[in-house]
């Protein structure tokens, strides 16, 4: 694999354009090989025109063209002269090179080269120092949050020990002094980021290795003590000066926050959660400190690289001296992140693997999600099966001539209605599956912006895998169905058929809440926790997998109302008439409403939330779209039952007004399209897909598939559809929709996440600091 390929691949998506310009680098030298080529062909043709009249003349004389290496030393000092420019408001260097070739044919080229390598290599030193600058900071936090565990851990083992002292071993630093850690010794290369190596000797097929493992190693021991070097501090003075942060995460503690009652005394619990939670920060901090350390080792290999280019292509020997700056600078140079690795190793084994540094280690590396070819295998298997099985139901439809019966409209009337509750599910899983792959292929990181944990998260063959299984089950016991009441003849009341569908659901339920480690445990139960924090909607801190579930539950309202039939089909004895009366009752009419509203309501209390806490005016506008919605939903589903004229008015007009600010928030808002100043006319600045007429594409179909619910209310005139197969079509289009709506409102998050570098979570602290004069205000 080439080096720009896995350049790219070993990149931090959000911190794309950080990263030293490799492409931009080699096009610059693809034209000044391109002049030197067109160079070398006309010297070529005059010297061969030259050569053959001097062989007439005298013949035998060999021509030998004037070549010295023995002056290349002296060559390569007079090709580059690198300054360092002094900044007076930061005092930070900049690097300036100056081309000492200009005058000869072509230097412009080369000039123009070093002078875009000189803002590669400034930019590449300003974000690193920036970075190294933060995590430093984080680090002084983290001292701070350790000392309060470890006080929290001795009050909590002896409460009522008076005078005791928190001894504090250097170990137990996270941030690094500057006597031990500033930078190297200037000229010194980073070696310890290639394992000892040069970095020009490292064959490109190893990059990816290299850079997977690029951590070294510590082997301090966590219980190591230095006399001598410990550190004694007042554990009152710590317990004075700190209080456990309540971050309104669950309904209880919200409760609590409402009605001002969050102050409890600090117990075991609260000291395992508080664990539990700095845990989490370290691992966290750790995985920053280990892109930054990938991020540095990959430009150093990308500028020697694209100098190695340059060296090859313009024959001039300059390599050696740019890299010297190169290491000299703060990302060849600087210390900071190697030993505040090894730092946090040796406090996260100490503290909170009990000195097991496996055990530790393996909380703190991240687990590589390896790709299955059985996952492959079966995915292929089952889609082939499915379609195999659909054929054969259409056969069995057809052969025994059902819909040509009296009775056998009002059976698939009735059977249809249960089955497409799967139907649905399915789908929006294959959407789900369609959107995984192209968020991988155009290098969305959406396994970030989920919160997903590294190396559980589900790739696409794993959610086809699932979709697919799912619809062989389905169709399996849709095709026992038909074959058992064709068998009974359609009219017998038997009821082994008509609990198939029931069966089916309790199967998916109970490998869904399933306890035990199989069939992607921790899927299921992120899925669970997102559903349940929808549920629980005000009383929760809202994030982003919560409203991404909530908008996605909108789209199907027929799949929740699926689950209502089934409670009335079964619950009131429907089934063994085999006739479906549910709109008979008023309870089932009242929930038909209830039950449509649900989804919207969910989202309109999230926005509530999100106001409240945020402050952001943005919310509130869209906590408006949801009510519009909310308004429009109630409205249509009363014509639904009622019809009449007035009713239909009401819901062409309500359902066209919440219709239009949804379709303007899906475009404007979600995706963030027709800007009209961008770059990208119509569009917006930053776009992943390289293809723009997609983005036109999708606007329209959005416009499109949002306005499909006209059938409903209008009901046109399709004598071969049924009003059922009606609204099973527009249902499976908003799911469509709702498919394009996720890969577009994701990628524009992505976006925003690399227009502020976001590449990492933030994690709240257990603990909060206040000062003695905060402490004095509130007396």
């Amino acid at each position: 694999m080439k080096f720009g390929k896995i350049y790219k691949k070993q990149m931090v998506p959000e911190w794309v354009e950080a990263y030293m310009d490799y492409n931009g680098m080699k096009r610059i030298l693809k034209e000044i090989r391109s002049y030197k080529h067109s160079k070398l062909t006309r010297a070529a043709s005059r010297v061969s025109r030259q050569a053959e009249a001097l062989h007439r003349s005298f013949s035998g004389l060999a021509f030998h063209p004037r070549h010295s290496e023995q002056h290349a030393g002296d060559i390569e000092d007079q090709v580059i002269k690198v300054d360092t420019v002094q900044q007076d408001d930061d005092f930070r260097q900049f690097y300036k090179t100056k081309f000492l070739k200009k005058s000869e044919e072509g230097g412009e080229f080369e000039e123009y080269f070093f002078k875009k390598l000189d803002e590669n290599l400034n930019k590449v030193n300003k974000f690193y120092r920036d970075k190294v600058e933060e995590v430093l900071e984080e680090a002084a936090l983290l001292d701070k949050q350790m000392d309060a565990l470890i006080a929290l851990r001795v009050k909590v083992q002896k409460p009522n020990a008076d005078n005791l002292n928190l001894e504090k071993h250097p170990s137990d630093k996270v941030v690094v002094e500057a006597s031990d850690s500033s930078t190297r010794t200037p000229g010194t290369t980073n070696k310890d980021m290639v394992h000892g190596m040069e970095r020009t000797d490292i064959p490109e097929e190893e990059a990816t290795h290299i850079a997977a493992d690029i951590v070294p190693v510590s082997h301090t021991d966590g219980n190591e003590e230095e006399a001598g070097n410990g550190e004694k501090q007042d554990l009152r003075e710590i317990l004075e000066r700190v209080k456990m942060n309540d971050a309104l995460e669950s309904p209880i503690s919200t409760l609590k926050g409402v009605f001002g009652d969050s102050n409890e005394p600090i117990s075991k619990k609260g000291l395992k959660k508080a664990e539990e939670q700095l845990r989490l920060v370290f691992s966290e901090f750790y995985q920053k400190l280990r892109r930054l350390k990938e991020y540095s080792f990959m430009n150093l290999l990308a500028f020697s690289k694209i100098m190695k280019k340059y060296e090859k292509i313009a024959s001039r020997n300059a390599s050696r001296n740019y890299m010297k700056i190169v290491d000299n600078s703060l990302i060849g140079s600087s210390d900071e992140v190697n030993r505040l690795l090894e730092r946090v190793e040796v406090t996260f084994i100490k503290h909170f693997s009990s000195g097991n540094r496996r055990e530790g280690m393996k909380s703190l590396r991240p687990k590589v999600k390896r790709e299955r070819h059985r996952v492959t295998f079966f995915s292929g298997f089952f889609s082939g099966c499915s379609i195999a099985l659909v054929v054969a139901v259409v056969f069995k439809i057809e052969s025994r001539k059902i819909m040509d019966k009296d009775y056998g409209t009002e059976y698939m009337a009735n059977i249809i209605p249960l089955y497409s509750l799967f139907g649905f599910i399915i789908l929006h899983m294959l959407m789900y599956s369609a959107n995984i792959y192209f968020w991988r292929l155009y290098r969305v990181n959406y396994t970030f912006i989920f919160g997903f944990k590294q190396g559980t998260e589900l790739g696409y063959r794993d959610v086809f895998l699932i979709s697919t299984g799912l619809s062989v089950l389905a169709f399996i016991c849709f095709l026992l169905n038909l074959q058992l009441d064709m068998d009974w003849k359609l009219k017998d009341h038997k009821t082994l058929p008509e609990v198939i569908p029931l069966g089916l659901v309790a199967v998916v339920l109970s490998i869904l809440f399933c306890p035990f480690n199989i069939i992607y445990r921790s899927s299921r139960l992120f899925f669970i926790r997102a559903l349940f924090h929808c549920i629980c909607a005000p009383l929760f801190e809202v994030t982003l997998p919560d409203f991404f579930l909530a908008d996605h539950l909108t789209s199907q309202i027929q799949a929740i109302r699926s689950f209502e039939l089934f409670i009335c089909y079964y619950g009131l004895g429907e089934y063994l008439q085999r006739q479906n009366k549910c709109h008979s009752h008023g309870v089932y009419n009242a929930f038909y409403f209830v039950v449509a509203v649900i989804p919207y309501w969910l989202r309109f209390l999230q926005c509530i939330r999100r106001l409240c806490k945020e402050k952001e005016s943005v919310h509130g506008y869209n906590a408006l779209k949801y009510m519009l919605t909310i308004i429009a939903v109630i409205i249509r589903t009363a014509y639904e039952l009622k019809k009449g004229r007035t009713w239909m008015i009401l819901a062409l007009v309500s359902s066209g007004v919440a219709t239009g600010m949804n379709t303007f928030w899906d475009i404007v808002i979600d995706w963030g399209l027709l800007r009209r100043h961008s770059q990208n006319p119509y569009l917006r600045d930053k776009l992943l897909v390289p293809h723009k007429s997609v983005y036109f594409a999708a606007m329209i179909v959005n416009v499109i598939l949002r306005v499909a619910w006209m059938q409903l209310v209008l009901e046109f005139n399709l004598k071969s559809l049924h009003k059922i197969a009606v609204t099973s079509i527009i249902s499976c289009l908003e799911i469509v929709r709702r498919g394009i709506w996720s890969f577009f409102r994701l990628e524009n998050e992505h976006l925003n996440n690399v227009g502020k570098y976001r590449a990492f979570k933030s994690v709240p602290h257990p603990f909060h600091y206040y000062d003695d004069e905060d402490a004095d205000k509130d007396d």
